[in-house]
């Protein structure tokens, strides 16, 4: 039994009951400092080490091919599922789910030292912990060899747990406003895999790994010519139904689930006028949302197996953790469309490097660096593009917006406070990248009026990207990442500085695990844009809150900064062995 730490908690009269103060109070209360970390355990209890997989005992389990890199379907390169419809357009069967599974959220590789061997996935996760869970709603599709239903993702067996034997007339009722072939992915996060190593603090955690996770499968999507949409307008206890994690004796006596979210994924085929609303002659809608009463009458159905346990023992209970879930959670219906273009236009970088690499390669080869060398460099014209990979484009509509920010159905609540130390032709110092044109002058008028705001030097015209301090700012960004080495050894490192009191005010409470999602997508942009370049990325989840607020003096919650992120050149550690994904499985 694991000892039990007693946790601080404030009178209840004290306690902020507005939803948005309770997560503001929830994000002070979790900031680390320069004299004190955030709250958790101390050590790791290595005999209740959660269980990375989670299997529904019971349920009938289906294998998904696997599939070699040079089998169909195979995958484009790099560059061109970042222009639209460039990438053939795959029709929806077992071998295509394979492949996007493969890319979005299956296993990548083994690590083996000594006695210990450890997996690691496409999607990445702070502490290799892996709270994030995948899920399908599988319409009845021609060609396609599965019954309609629920179906959870299992990594380690690279296969689909039915779950639910949804009626295949009512899905087809649920997806009556989307293309043909459509299907539903979601996903939700087990927190105790994150609060068992990093305690108040998981839930931070728990919704950058989200972001991976909807970044990795839309680009997972793009690699078949698939599309895919987050359906944020549907509200939490309606993703909760329809995923079965408010089934309380599936989950009985073990470590629950939280619904996050649901996405609509379907092929860029032939889009046919009589599926969808017609909103004027060269329009279509995409609605954001599904009718609750829809998924209730689907839920109404035969469900299979229960939740295995993670943990024999959790020795500590984060009750702040289900406080803040609790503050954010979604209660609203937004019953958005987004407009659907018929024609799809190419969004092509300027900056085009490695044609000949495959996506398939980048995406199954990224890895998270553990240290740097702290003297390779990049480009100017590699930092450049990476920061236009990075540009949602704000100004567009939702759908014509490149991949993946298509995805993503808000403007850009994030901008990044960067940290260049080498960057040929860029004099090291500080940089800030405005990822919304738009909010330069509220940025600015938050931070220190001070600072230099100069155009960058060869920079495109386009790309808001300005220089703030000139001076060697390695000692400054190890020492605001909680002195980690990989923070200045890099070529660059930053900080994402998210719009925050005020997009809370704005938007509501359940903003606040949205700007962590944004922040996660980010990352995963640039870590393949990393492995692309020939270097690597790390995401970095300690630092020190406010003295990075500091460095720019920004004034009060106008900003805060929720994930760092650092490129570089990698060190290997030589004693590591990497062994195949699923070698012990037969094709």
């Amino acid at each position: 039994m694991a000892t039990e730490i007693p946790l601080y908690r404030e009178p209840a009269e004290t306690l902020p009951t507005d939803p948005i103060d309770r997560v503001i109070r929830y994000h002070v209360q979790t900031k680390h400092h320069f004299n004190r970390y955030a709250r958790a355990l101390g050590y790791l209890d290595w005999a209740n080490q959660p269980d990375p997989f989670r299997r529904f005992l019971g349920a009938s389990l289906i294998s998904l091919p696997l599939l070699t890199p040079d089998e169909e379907p195979v995958s484009p390169s790099y560059e061109a599922i970042y222009r639209a419809g460039v990438a053939a357009c795959q029709p929806v069967n077992v071998r295509t789910l394979s492949r996007f599974f493969e890319f979005a959220l299956a296993l990548s590789a083994w690590k083996k030292a000594g006695e210990s061997e450890w997996p690691l996935r496409s999607n990445p996760s702070s502490g290799n912990l892996h709270p994030t869970e995948g899920y399908v709603v599988i319409p009845q599709i021609e060609g396609l060899d599965l019954n309609p239903g629920l179906y959870h993702y299992t990594p380690k067996e690279h296969g689909l747990e039915l779950r639910a034997e949804f009626p295949a007339e009512q899905i087809a009722r649920l997806l009556a406003s989307f293309p043909p072939g459509a299907f539903l992915f979601g996903l939700t996060s087990v927190h105790w895999r994150e609060a068992w190593k990093y305690g108040e603090r998981a839930f931070r955690y728990c919704n950058h790994d989200v972001g991976h996770a909807i970044g990795s499968t839309r680009i997972a999507a793009a690699t078949l010519g698939w599309n895919m949409a987050l359906l944020d307008g549907v509200e939490q206890n309606t993703i909760a139904l329809l995923l079965g994690t408010s089934r309380a004796d599936d989950f009985q006596d073990v470590e629950p689930e939280h619904p996050d979210c649901l996405a609509v994924v379907w092929p860029l085929g032939d889009v046919k006028r009589e599926t969808l609303k017609v909103k004027s002659g060269e329009l279509l809608e995409l609605p954001l949302f599904l009718d609750p009463a829809v998924v209730k009458d689907c839920a109404e159905c035969t469900w299979h197996g229960k939740a295995n346990c993670l943990s024999r023992d959790h020795g500590v209970h984060w009750d702040i953790i289900d406080e803040v879930a609790e503050a954010s959670w979604k209660c609203t219906v937004e019953q958005h469309s987004v407009a659907l273009p018929r024609l799809l236009t190419n969004d092509v970088s300027r900056f085009t490097f490695h044609e000949n690499q495959s996506a398939g390669q980048i995406i199954r080869q990224r890895r998270s660096a553990v240290s740097f060398d702290g003297k390779t460099s990049i480009s100017s014209a590699t930092f450049f593009r990476m920061m236009e990979r990075v540009m949602p484009h704000a100004d567009r509509s939702q759908l014509d917006r490149p991949m993946p920010w298509d995805v993503w159905p808000y403007d850009p609540a994030i901008h990044l406070l960067i940290f260049v130390h080498r960057v040929d032709g860029l004099t090291p110092g500080l940089y800030v990248l405005v990822r919304d044109p738009k909010k330069r002058a509220f940025i600015h008028q938050s931070t220190n009026p001070e600072l230099s705001w100069t155009p960058v030097p060869g920079c495109p015209e386009d790309l808001p990207l300005f220089w703030l301090l000139e001076g060697d700012a390695k000692k400054l960004a190890i020492q605001v990442s909680c002195h980690q080495d990989i923070a200045g050894d890099s070529a660059f490192s930053f900080g994402m500085l998210a719009e925050f009191e005020g997009r809370l005010r704005e938007g509501g409470a359940w903003w606040y695990p949205r700007l962590f999602w944004e922040s996660g997508l980010l990352g995963q942009v640039l870590y393949l844009e990393a492995e692309a370049a020939g270097i690597r990325a790390t995401g970095i989840g300690c630092f020190f809150d406010d003295p990075v607020h500091e460095i720019v003096a920004v004034k009060g919650l106008s900003f805060q900064s929720l994930y760092h992120f650092t490129i570089g050149g990698p060190v290997d550690d030589g004693r590591l062995m990497t062994l195949p994904p699923y070698r012990d499985r037969k094709a």
